[in-house]
């Protein structure tokens, strides 16, 4: 979509055209103009598709100028940026067909979402819409990294899913060594130093790449970088990667701040991971009221069990009469298939396809995508575990 830009203000406009061109399809800021007299005096020879008017120094008189303007871009759909101390004009340009009025200073969020609403009734829609799914630990040691990981290497490889994994742990965020060998040569603290450069192929070329379709945006290796990381920047990073990747899956750490919280604001669903065990069941249900307490739809909220073992004394439903919760999955208790994955930096898929652990992701592959993984015998599902002809 094509957009003329009426403003004063540079740094409004670079931050505007930086969030537009991190969009999928782009907008494209095809002009700017200082106020609305020049943007009459000096019309576009091709008409926009969207008008933006920052209004925070307009006047009374820029109401009469701004109703000449619609009617010149009869067309165009029209967005009023604004400090809110204009009432007469706001009234004046509702009057003249204007829709979305946002409030300045700019939230990149709003921003994006009257784009989507204006893009969608201009018949403008994005190529792709990946799914979004937050892995987060309900006590430390429960195994959320791990699962993550390797269940999106589970996704790519079996699937043929195209999936990003991205380390939001503020602190130690260690993802890439579950499946890899390789050091980052970007982290998520780079990518938000260089936030204006978001487009696919950047996200693309700081990943670290595990497998064919599957890579991992690795967390800062020093703390003190994570102040970088900004909730806006998650806005902008997951708007550029849902439209280039099937699903983009979140490690999200223990801790519960602007960034993580916004993060998962955005999600499709959310897996907290527990054990079976008295302390990780108190935890999840502190983490479960907090989520309830954000209004987040309970039927999104989906727990994993992992290092789970039949016959104990607590029950799956014990922990459902507990919390609320479905368990969708459980992760047996492998624990020499796992240690050796871990401390090895290779999927367990890849070095151990045969385990309890590996055949356990698989289940979770088909539970997620609704279907079955091939099973025949060329099939990548039999290539893995080395099922045969009966």
């Amino acid at each position: 979509m094509r957009a003329l830009l009426i403003s004063r203000d540079p740094q409004l406009h670079a931050e505007i055209a930086s969030q537009g061109a991190a969009r999928v399809p782009p907008l494209h800021i095809a002009a700017g103009r200082d106020g609305l007299r020049d943007a009459l005096d000096r019309p576009l020879p091709e008409h926009p598709g969207l008008v933006i008017v920052d209004a925070a120094d307009a006047d009374a008189a820029d109401a009469d100028l701004l109703e000449r303007l619609t009617r010149h871009y009869a067309a165009a759909h029209f967005m009023l940026l604004t400090d809110n101390h204009q009432p007469e004009l706001l009234i004046r340009a509702m009057r003249a067909g204007v829709r979305e009025v946002l409030q300045l200073p700019l939230v990149h969020r709003a921003l994006h979402e009257a784009i989507d609403r204006i893009a969608a009734s201009a018949g403008v829609t994005a190529s792709h819409d990946g799914k979004v799914l937050a892995f987060i630990a309900c006590k430390g040691g429960s195994g959320a990294t791990f699962i993550a990981t390797n269940f999106g290497y589970a996704l790519a490889t079996l699937a043929g899913k195209k999936v990003l994994l991205i380390d939001l742990h503020r602190q130690f965020g260690d993802a890439t060594l579950y499946v890899s060998d390789q050091k980052p040569s970007m982290t998520l603290s780079d990518v938000c130093q260089q936030i204006a450069r978001i487009d696919a192929p950047f996200l693309e070329s700081c990943l670290v790449h595990v497998a064919p379709g599957f890579g991992v945006l690795a967390a800062a290796d020093d703390p003190a970088q994570a102040v970088e990381t900004k909730p806006e920047h998650i806005d902008a990073i997951l708007r550029v990667a849902r439209q280039h990747y099937d699903y983009v899956l979140l490690d999200v750490g223990r801790q519960i701040d602007a960034v993580s919280l916004r993060a998962l604001d955005s999600t499709d669903a959310i897996y907290p991971v527990l054990q079976l065990a008295l302390p990780d069941i108190r935890h999840a249900r502190r983490l479960l009221d907090i989520f309830r307490s954000l209004g987040y739809v309970t039927d999104h909220i989906r727990l994993v069990v992992n290092r789970y073992e039949k016959g104990g004394k607590l029950r799956l439903q014990d922990l459902h009469a507990a919390l609320g919760a479905e368990v969708v999955h459980t992760v047996p208790n492998d624990y020499i298939a796992v240690t050796d994955s871990v401390n090895q930096g290779i999927p367990v898929l890849q070095l151990a396809r045969g385990s309890a652990a590996a055949r356990s992701l698989a289940d979770l592959v088909e539970v997620l995508t609704a279907r079955r993984v091939a099973e025949t015998k060329n099939g990548l599902f039999d290539r893995l575990f080395g099922r045969g002809e009966d």
